[in-house]
Parts: C-alpha cells; structure tokens; sequence
C-alpha cells in the first residue's frame, strides 16, 4: 500500500536527521592523543589557588611562606602606633627603637616621660593586645635630650659655649 499523500515537514526532517546519524556513524573517529602529564583538575564552583585572590591574602601567604612574621609585627608597632596607643598618647611620644622585645620611646618634656613611666603597664598591655605579647616585653621612656655642643669629631671637655665669654 503506497501512501500517495504529499511528505509532511516533520517526516522530510526526521528522514533528513536519519540520514545524518548513518552518515556519522560510518565515518572513522579520530584518536585523541593524551599529553604526558597530570591531568588537569577543576577547582569546583569554589575559589581554588590559581583563581584571582584578594591582595591581603596573597601578602598574608607571602608572609607566612617567607617567615617574615616577626618582622611584621614590629613594623606594626611603629606603623599602629596611634591606633595601638591611643591618640592622646601618640601625640605626645614616639617609638625609636625595638631591640629585644625592649622599646624605646621618647617623650616630648620630662613631665609626660614621668607619666608614660607610670602608664607603662597599661600601654604594654595594648601593646600586647594589639600586636602580640612576646613582640613588647619592656617598655623604656626617656625625655627630651639637651643638644648636644660637639662639633666635629674632637671636641674638648667644658662648659661650652659659655667659656668663651669671659
């Protein structure tokens, strides 16, 4: 029994789709050639290392890797310092040195070296919550320093300036 109705679009397709997969499976398929060496992995829908990372995590990363640690702590001491301190303090003192776990701050006038001298606990204990606590372990406050009357490399014990006036 032939069918002497005209082909509809669908059967033109399906016959045409029909023709494609046989001509697909008749054609040889290439070899894929593996690459010598691990295989690639994907890190998943979270971040992985060799995606973008914010910048303090990479310092973060580069810090610990290189054990800089301690050294980073210090610079913050002097870096924080009115942050650690407070502002009303930092105003009138400044850090010099840290050697040791001793640090060596001036005071503007002997009258605020005596009251950092009295502090001295307290501002340790920011120092230590701020920073960490084997990074300050003594705090040294000293005045102002007169000036100094030496000029050049010899100089001869005196009064100073005030002997060549009499």
């Amino acid at each position: 029994m032939t069918d002497d109705r005209p082909a509809r679009p669908s059967d033109i397709a399906r016959a045409a789709l029909e023709a494609a997969r046989a001509a697909s499976a008749a054609r040889p398929r290439p070899t894929r050639r593996r690459i010598a060496g691990p295989r690639r992995t994907w890190s998943g829908p979270g971040p992985g290392a060799d995606d973008p990372q914010p910048l303090g995590r990479l310092v973060d990363s580069l810090v610990a890797s290189q054990d800089w640690s301690e050294r980073t702590r210090t610079g913050a001491v002097f870096g924080r310092w009115e942050s650690l301190v407070g502002p009303e303090i930092a105003a009138h003192c400044t850090p010099q040195t840290l050697t040791e776990g001793e640090l060596l701050v001036v005071a503007e006038s002997t009258a605020w070296a005596t009251q950092l001298r009295l502090l001295a606990p307290s501002i340790l204990g920011k120092l230590r919550a701020g920073v960490g606590g084997d990074v300050v372990t003594r705090l040294r406050v000293v005045g102002p320093t007169a000036p100094s009357w030496k000029k050049g490399p010899r100089s001869v014990r005196g009064r100073g300036p005030r002997d060549t006036y009499g």
